[in-house]
């Protein structure tokens, strides 16, 4: 196994403790949870540039890399709906647009494409991070909320752009 697959299986591994400190409820625990997601994103960041740099691309790391950055995201805003920070319609939405998005990848590739991170996804990837980050420290409540409703648009305006782009592949329905 190479290195950046084994970033990515480092970044999925790091989720049981992020999940741990958290629920454990830990001396600190918001600040090592952070301290972890930041280190599981940095992974993410390393691997794709070892990777594509020694052209180290394997099917398993187009499979796990962007699945071990929805699992790691997701879990982070699973704690945040069970923290009163975040509604549960907004991490609802979040997880539609990924099964949606995924959905018309697989679609997509039974036709002969691959359908590529687009502009606004990557928007809505650094944007959610960021936010994710935010969460996880003492802010006003009103950045709290505006944070969600980034994650919210973004993660809205981002998959209605998908679906337009490429809704040539949904064309047999």
């Amino acid at each position: 196994m190479n290195l950046p697959n084994k970033l990515t299986l480092l970044r999925i591994v790091l989720i049981l403790p992020f999940l741990l400190v958290l629920y454990l409820d830990v001396p600190y625990a918001a600040y090592i949870a952070l301290a972890i997601f930041v280190a599981a994103s940095l992974t993410d960041m390393l691997d794709g540039k070892i990777a594509r740099k020694y052209n180290l691309i394997t099917d398993f790391g187009k499979f796990a890399d962007p699945l071990a950055d929805k699992m790691l995201v997701t879990a982070a805003m699973v704690w945040f709906v069970e923290n009163g920070q975040m509604p549960g319609w907004a991490l609802l939405i979040v997880i539609i647009r990924e099964f949606a998005v995924s959905g018309l990848r697989m679609v997509a590739s039974d036709k002969g494409r691959v359908i590529a991170a687009g502009w606004s996804g990557k928007v809505k990837t650094a944007s959610t991070m960021v936010c994710v980050v935010l969460m996880f420290l003492p802010i006003p409540e009103v950045v709290n909320t505006l944070c969600v409703a980034v994650i919210v648009v973004t993660t809205i305006y981002s998959g209605v752009e998908y679906f337009v782009k490429n809704k040539d592949c949904l064309t047999d329905m």
